[in-house]
């Protein structure tokens, strides 16, 4: 098979969650030879049983581009591109562990969301570190739900890269009549939003579930958005990056549909629920609730004000009810919207 752009070489997606899942067929959907590999063995082999991923991605129907193999050697053995589709906290491990296998020209993209902790780095501060520097790196992000990117609903994002080539054959490796993705050279920028939105997601699910109202739920996406571009630019991102897919996108997307893990956490601690519950009922990974730590330090450390993560963070791990929160938020004092 050949793709648009040009190759047909394969692609190996790292990381057989529903994201990890979603990317793959969308790149075997394209026509691109897909290998996909995950740490559960057993769960690998009922995914090439029944070519999908009944567990966590059951619309998603496996094309014929796609590949399961649960040998991490044999996934990434020829492969040109490589794709991390793990959470946060796994993905300076993962990236260790694949280091010494990786070939010199492969090239390394992750759709990995989050501050790491307790460093507060980025991914690809990350990934810098493990795998030095040369090597071509993008990262993939914006408002896209798993199960509708698996069940080919027309989806758009954004992918980041300083190689600029890189990052537009990615981008027409994915596309097709139902995925659009489109280029950013600001790896920085679609990081950052990446990361808050998560943290702010958590705060409008805290919202609605204690009836709150549309006003205000508008309120902390629009102020959200704010403190989002305040850290971003002290980082080094490019401001205009949070009006795209990757900022504004997101997190819109995040605050207000329920098939976001992170909304669904605030609406469950809004219910009552301990941060311990509300987890072990969702059943997967909810990036919002250590990225409202990591935002927490990195904000300090850059001395950014963020008063609506900072918010939820205290709601989270300093044990302020909600409610109270909320006062603080409404008392602080008045000051210009451009601030």
């Amino acid at each position: 098979m050949r793709t648009a752009s040009g190759t047909d070489r394969p692609v190996a997606v790292l990381g057989a969650g529903s994201w990890g899942t979603a990317l793959a067929i969308q790149f075997a959907r394209s026509g691109r030879p897909t290998r996909l590999w995950g740490r559960d063995r057993a769960q690998l082999e009922r995914m090439a049983r029944e070519r999908c991923n009944e567990r966590y991605l059951p619309s998603g129907a496996f094309p014929e581009a796609l590949q399961v193999q649960p040998d991490l050697q044999r996934a990434l053995a020829g492969a040109r591109d490589l794709l991390i589709a793990v959470p946060s906290h796994a993905f300076r491990s993962l990236l260790e562990l694949i280091a010494p296998l990786l070939a010199p020209q492969t090239q390394l993209a992750w759709a990995t969301k989050g501050f790491e902790l307790p460093t507060g780095l980025l991914p690809h501060q990350v990934a810098g570190e493990i795998l030095g520097p040369g090597r071509s790196v993008a990262v993939l992000s914006g408002p896209t739900f798993a199960p509708e990117v698996g069940a080919g609903l027309p989806t758009a994002m954004t992918i980041a890269s300083a190689d600029e080539a890189f990052a537009t054959s990615l981008a027409q490796d994915l596309s097709a009549e139902n995925f659009r993705a489109y280029t950013s050279t600001d790896i920085v920028g679609v990081e950052v939003g990446g990361a808050v939105k998560n943290v702010l997601a958590v705060g409008a699910g805290l919202s609605d579930g204690l009836g709150f109202g549309a006003n205000t739920r508008v309120a902390l996406i629009t102020r959200g958005l704010a403190e989002m571009m305040r850290l971003g630019v002290a980082l080094g991102a490019q401001r205009e990056t949070f009006m795209g897919l990757a900022g504004l996108g997101d997190l819109v997307l995040t605050c207000t549909d329920d098939q976001s893990r992170n909304r669904r956490f605030g609406l469950a601690l809004a219910a009552g629920r301990t941060p311990t519950e509300a987890l072990a009922a969702i059943g997967q990974v909810v990036e919002g609730y250590p990225a409202a730590r990591a935002v927490h330090e990195v904000a300090a450390r850059h001395r950014v004000e963020m008063p609506l993560s900072e918010s939820v963070y205290r709601v989270l791990y300093e044990g302020v009810p909600p409610r109270e929160a909320v006062r603080e938020l409404m008392r602080r004092p008045i000051k210009p919207e451009t601030e």
